[in-house]
């Protein structure tokens, strides 16, 4: 069954998203592991992607961390180092389906504050057709509650919806609801599952 419209998870699939990257170039790779030993900053930044705003939460674990202040404040400070650099090939595949009159989704974990950010160094964020944005939705993936609204806002179901994301989790909980899934390791194997579900050929998949 050839999809209607076509899911794009961001963080790692449209942008590389690698905190840990980060801090390895920034403070060596032996204190980072110490730091993410000592502090769930995972923790903290689903507190982000929940709605919890940005500078507050961050900054308020910085301050019951005295040890590692000045690093945990750089996840703030520096958070667009943190995601980038963009995957030229899935925004690429993004306006190839869109070209072709096909919707294109967000459905991702980002903060309200971050992703607005993000967005004015990454302009393609602003031209889903729909947005689901974790922190505006105050649920994250995978959340069953998270899809059933795309469901429900969107106006389409199961098969019709086709969804990548480089969690299998999130891509287990998409199953459940009878989406198609991609469990994204890469744009190319993106690509060549676009041109299967007949949404692209494989030149403008390219």
């Amino acid at each position: 069954m050839q999809p209607k419209a076509v899911i794009f998870d961001i963080g790692n699939v449209l942008i590389e998203w690698q905190p840990e990257r980060f801090y390895d170039a920034v403070i060596g790779q032996e204190r980072r592991r110490a730091m993410f030993a000592e502090v769930n900053l995972h923790s903290m930044n689903e507190l982000v992607d929940l709605g919890h705003p940005f500078t507050e939460t961050i900054y308020a674990q910085a301050e019951a961390t005295p040890e590692w202040r000045e690093e945990i404040r750089m996840w703030h400070d520096r958070w667009i180092e943190m995601a980038t650099p963009v995957i030229a090939h899935s925004v690429r595949l993004m306006k190839a389906l869109q070209a072709k009159q096909v919707p294109v989704f967000s459905l991702t974990n980002f903060g309200v504050e971050s992703y607005a950010y993000a967005a004015t160094h990454y302009p393609f964020l602003n031209d889903f057709d729909r947005d689901f944005i974790s922190g505006h939705m105050r649920m994250t993936k995978p959340d069953p509650n998270i899809y059933a609204q795309v469901e429900e806002t969107s106006g389409l179901g199961g098969a019709d919806l086709i969804f990548a994301d480089d969690r299998a989790d999130n891509i287990v909980a998409a199953q459940s609801f009878g989406w198609q899934t991609h469990l994204f390791e890469g744009p190319q194997g993106w690509a060549e599952r676009l041109v299967v579900a007949g949404l692209l050929t494989a030149d403008e998949a390219l």
